[in-house]
């Protein structure tokens, strides 16, 4: 658990760019684009990056009582964006404002209580704020609170829990909990197994490039797992995998290029990618080198 929470500051349908417009109505009071001015001038969108200006436009928007803003100060203490950092500070903002109900404020503190980041590190108190925020929908919570359960950190251990808060999160559009997700389905966690369903959320994942799916997905699709089988598209998604440095796609990948499995055969390649993965430390990859080699 303690690895997987990271605290953050901006709303999910940001992304509102720097405009002339905008500052005209951050300067006129709107605390909603006080915020946006904020984030702005702290992200660098559609302007030069200004954090300490920034910082000044997110105080004047949580003073006004805008939860964004109130959250993203938090953010910003921490982080020490436009500000000195001080992770007690942002602690306390967020502990006022998850008390009053706000999702986002509930995760970043259970990502501090996690972490042990300006507050003594407690695991039960991580994972209370964590289910607050997952109950409101909190798509991140949601995914942190399926993985707690996945592997018994804070909480004893629980496929099915699991299962039901990774589907919460995929559904939402969360990429890592799409992945396993679609591993819930291929190995039959917390769910029957389901490999057409494992294949469904791998491509929703492989496809906004979440590395560990783009393997599983390549994986499928040699084996005929789930799908029609086809090795072309399997080398496509390992070669995806392993541009990441997936060691295990990398593998695979000069596999199919020793093997001439849907794509020509290809020592030279093969002994690339084999080696990237060597030096990783994977041992079927070492293995082939030296069988190469020996020949």
């Amino acid at each position: 658990m303690l690895g997987m929470f990271a605290v953050s500051g901006w709303a999910e349908d940001d992304r509102v760019p720097y405009s002339p417009e905008l500052v005209k109505k951050a300067e006129a009071g709107d605390a909603e684009e006080q915020y946006n001015l904020g984030y702005a001038l702290c992200t660098g969108t559609g302007v030069g990056k200004e954090e300490k200006k920034g910082f000044e436009w997110l105080t004047k928007s949580a003073e006004q009582g805008n939860e964004n803003g109130q959250n993203a100060l938090g953010f910003c203490y921490q982080k020490g964006i436009g500000v000195e950092k001080d992770k007690k500070e942002a602690v306390k903002r967020f502990i006022k404002l998850a008390e009053r109900g706000n999702a986002k404020a509930q995760f970043n503190l259970a990502s501090c209580y996690a972490k042990g980041e300006g507050v003594g590190k407690d695991e039960k108190k991580a994972f209370e704020w964590c289910i607050k925020s997952a109950d409101q929908g909190n798509a991140k919570a949601q995914f942190n609170l399926a993985s707690c359960y996945a592997k018994g950190e804070g909480v004893g251990k629980d496929e099915k829990k699991a299962f039901e808060w990774y589907a919460k999160a995929a559904e939402q559009g969360n990429v890592p909990a799409q992945c396993n997700l679609g591993n819930c389905y291929q190995n039959g966690r917390g769910v029957d197994k389901d490999y057409k369903e494992a294949v469904k959320w791998y491509t929703k994942s492989a496809e906004q490039g979440n590395a560990k799916a783009q393997l599983f997905l390549a994986i499928c699709y040699e084996s005929g797992q789930g799908i029609a089988k086809d090795e072309k598209e399997a080398v496509k998604w390992y070669t995806r995998a392993a541009d990441q440095g997936v060691a295990r796609a990398q593998c695979n990948l000069g596999i199919c290029y020793e093997q001439g499995v849907g794509v020509g055969i290809d020592i030279k390649e093969a002994v690339k990618w084999y080696t990237k993965a060597a030096d990783q430390g994977d041992e079927s990859a070492k293995k082939a080198l030296e069988k190469i080699k020996s020949h």
